[in-house]
């Protein structure tokens, strides 16, 4: 273990985490921790809820401090990051939803509240809020002949500071404002599957955008391979995995399909593999996967370090990220 100065939280983590998944936690936040300061990047993938979540009050500093490279998302986290930045104080928590009835679920839906979990995202302050600035953008984009990915469109969108005035939380707790000051790499696979997807969608539907105006998830694929090829050498490339699901295996199949579909022999390995995941394992689940079947994959190598930590991605996250960062 490192013998940096730590905070309580880190020492906390040291003091009690000794065994089973908590010790999982302490061997996986170390490797992180010795990946970075052997010279290696690291990518994080973000699948589920986790922006609705608010991981970016933990994820925001990783970003900032350099300890985070790349990132792959889902389009929901993508924007959803971004609705709880300028309509968190119109969400509403239900403690109580695992008693809700269709008819209350239905309430819901009528009042404009659309629920994940036990938070409710209110669709008119979040969704149509991004919307009408965001189609200006798009509009913009398609009447010049230009066209970028999905999460080039959203830095578009804050770095013009046209929301700026709608902020309802501090920004250092936004990721996405983070990740958009450093211009970081995000790969968002199957955009079109997220609330800002399906609105873009609705627009070529109507006529008013076209569909290449938005570059495509072989775009993301292609632009991936070429940062990893640029970013592999020495210690490698690490990932860090949050969830399960096309966050995660969009991005690490980049390595099999330069080296094997390519056959560039000279690609190395994901150095560094962790998931947090409370997907049991199971028979054919890519989320359920023990770390060793990607090595049948060529995603891993014999030797790369393999963690595992069997919980709730909401809980463990932010205090992996608190070890990493030395709190």
């Amino acid at each position: 273990m490192s013998q940096q100065k730590r905070g309580p939280v880190s020492e906390f983590i040291r003091h009690h985490y000794r065994h089973f998944n908590a010790a999982a936690l302490v061997d996986a936040a170390a490797g992180y921790e010795r990946h970075l300061a052997d010279g290696g990047k690291m990518l994080v993938s973000l699948a589920g809820a986790m922006s609705t979540a608010e991981l970016g009050v933990s994820l925001a500093e990783m970003i900032r401090q350099g300890k985070v490279d790349i990132i792959s998302c889902t389009g929901a986290n993508l924007e959803e990051d971004i609705m709880n930045l300028v309509a968190h104080k119109h969400y509403k928590r239900i403690p109580g939803w695992r008693d809700l009835t269709p008819a209350q679920e239905w309430e819901l839906l009528e009042g404009g509240l659309n629920r994940v979990t036990d938070t409710c995202i209110p669709e008119e302050e979040a969704f149509r809020k991004i919307q009408h600035r965001v189609f200006e953008i798009w509009k913009d984009a398609d009447a010049r002949g230009e066209r970028f990915l999905p999460h080039e469109f959203m830095y578009k969108l804050l770095q013009s500071g046209v929301m700026a005035g709608d902020y309802e939380i501090d920004p250092k707790d936004s990721w996405m404002v983070a990740a958009a000051e450093r211009n970081l790499p995000i790969v968002v696979p199957g955009w079109e599957d997220s609330t800002m997807g399906n609105i873009f969608a609705s627009y070529v539907v109507k006529g008013e955008l076209k569909a290449t105006t938005m570059k495509s998830g072989i775009e993301y694929m292609t632009s991936l391979a070429a940062w990893y090829r640029e970013n592999s050498a020495g210690k490698g490339v690490g990932f860090f995995q949050i969830g399960g699901g096309i966050a995660g295996d969009f991005p690490i199949c980049v390595v099999p399909m330069m080296y094997q579909d390519l056959g560039w022999k000279d690609v190395p390995f994901w150095s560094y593999f962790c998931q947090i995941s409370d997907s049991t394992t199971s028979y054919g689940s890519y989320s359920g996967a023990v770390p060793n079947e990607k090595i049948t994959w060529g995603k891993l190598g014999i030797d790369t370090p393999k963690h595992i930590i069997e919980s709730d991605a909401t809980i463990v996250a932010p205090l992996v990220f608190a070890y990493v960062l030395g709190l």
